[in-house]
């Protein structure tokens, strides 16, 4: 599969109708007529049709097996550092993840990476919410601690820039990465912290949703390393097989 295939595979699918599969496929095209790979206003031309079909993210393509992008759905996430029976070592699971925005977001730039088989794109949210469940294994001044609650949190004026690869040929793994740009504000509320302990979790929420700024260069790679593994999941269930006959030959 070349870099032509995959973007217009990733494009397409996450922008799909699902009232008619003609119709929704005919309107799809119509967009990106004017895109031809290769032409010095490719990646323009790409940007401009994402952008038009962002109120259509929330139906996905069920036809195909491509899921809804808002909201996004993850099942399950898991992240580990160092030795979580050590000092510093945590193992954290989160569950029933769903993300919100995308329909409301813009992309601000779209790069093709011909020789990589990527591209690039950044995306801006004036508000993404997540929220769902979580678990979360370590050790506390030597002695274990275990917790699991829910969890939300709101992200304001906040962009990232997101790096989908083919890895191989044709049904190789997408590989997604997922970096922060920027965070206006954010508020994150985990219920259940310490244990149900209500007047310590509102203590919790204070300095967390207040202080979180100067700490944020210490946690911003954990989240992009979370973000990513969840992304990868995603892109892989709904474009690693996707069928690109069924679209590509109709998009010239």
């Amino acid at each position: 599969m070349n870099l032509q295939h995959l973007v217009l595979t990733l494009v397409i699918a996450l922008s799909a109708l699902y009232i008619n599969p003609v119709t929704s496929q005919r309107e799809v095209f119509r967009l990106f007529k004017n895109c031809r790979f290769g032409k010095p206003d490719f990646d323009p031309c790409v940007k401009k049709a994402f952008n038009a079909l962002r109120p259509w993210f929330k139906t996905g393509l069920p036809e195909l097996n491509v899921a809804p992008f808002d909201p996004h759905k993850a099942a399950h996430i898991v992240q580990y550092r160092g030795d979580k029976d050590g000092l510093a070592g945590y193992k954290l699971q989160l569950s029933n993840v769903s993300e919100y925005g995308w329909a409301i977001s813009e992309v601000t730039k779209y790069k093709t990476d011909y020789k990589h088989d990527r591209i690039i794109y950044s995306q801006y949210f004036p508000e993404k919410s997540l929220d769902g469940e979580y678990e979360f294994e370590s050790k506390l001044l030597g002695s274990p601690w275990h917790t699991k609650g829910i969890w939300n949190l709101t992200l304001y004026e906040y962009s990232q820039t997101t790096t989908v690869t083919r890895v191989g040929g044709p049904g190789g793994l997408l590989k997604v990465r997922v970096e922060i740009d920027k965070i206006g504000d954010m508020k994150l509320h985990i219920s259940d912290l310490f244990h149900g302990a209500k007047f310590i979790e509102s203590i919790a929420d204070f300095f967390i949703n207040t202080l979180w700024q100067p700490s944020f260069p210490f946690i911003k790679p954990l989240i992009n390393d979370l973000v990513s593994t969840a992304f990868t999941d995603i892109f892989n269930e709904s474009f690693r097989y996707f069928p690109l006959h069924e679209v590509i030959r109709n998009s010239y």
